[in-house]
């Protein structure tokens, strides 16, 4: 057993997500900035929003509602992206955008606050556990899982040349240089 002492409390972010509640730890949290809008990325599944230009990134941008099949939630809310830092270190994903409605909401919780109420059903994909804080049911998003995906995700994407273009054209612009 480690003989680490944890913190007694641990300041977290409840981040709006439609109907859903993220829970995270507030270092994860890079910026909370205004939507733009993505750069598609190709053959993504719906959840895969584009990409976002942030601080000279390409970062993916998530939607956690269409992730987990939730319902969208308040569509006079204001959207907003959360920056979050990635967990794996990989220096080809070091952030990971998720789009919020409204604003998130900063926290500070200990273990008594944080009630476990997942009844062992399966949970939705992304979704690593669900818990009551305080007066809010939240779900804790299983960022190791996304980031995985991403990264397969991204990588077919960036090693296709040119993902708009038949092969037919690609040969014809290969002949045409050779």
């Amino acid at each position: 057993m480690s003989s680490e002492v944890l913190p007694r409390e641990i300041r977290c972010v409840l981040i709006p997500a439609g109907e859903l509640r993220l829970l995270l730890p507030n270092a994860t949290i890079a910026e909370v900035i205004t939507q733009s809008t993505p750069e598609p990325v190709a053959r993504a599944p719906e959840w895969l929003l584009g990409r976002i230009a942030w601080r000279g990134w390409r970062v993916p941008l998530v939607s956690f509602t269409r992730l987990t099949g939730a319902e969208e939630g308040d569509a006079g809310l204001s959207v907003r992206v959360a920056v979050l830092k990635a967990l794996g270190d990989n220096p080809k994903l070091p952030f990971i955008a998720v789009l919020t409605q409204g604003f998130p909401r900063l926290t500070s919780l200990n273990a008594e606050l944080i009630i476990p109420t997942h009844d062992g059903s399966e949970l939705p994909t992304g979704i690593r556990d669900r818990v009551l804080v305080r007066d809010d049911v939240a779900v804790i998003p299983d960022l190791e899982w996304l980031e995985a995906e991403l990264l397969g995700l991204l990588e077919v994407t960036d090693a296709d040349p040119a993902p708009d273009k038949t092969l037919s054209e690609e040969s014809a612009e290969q002949s045409g240089r050779a």
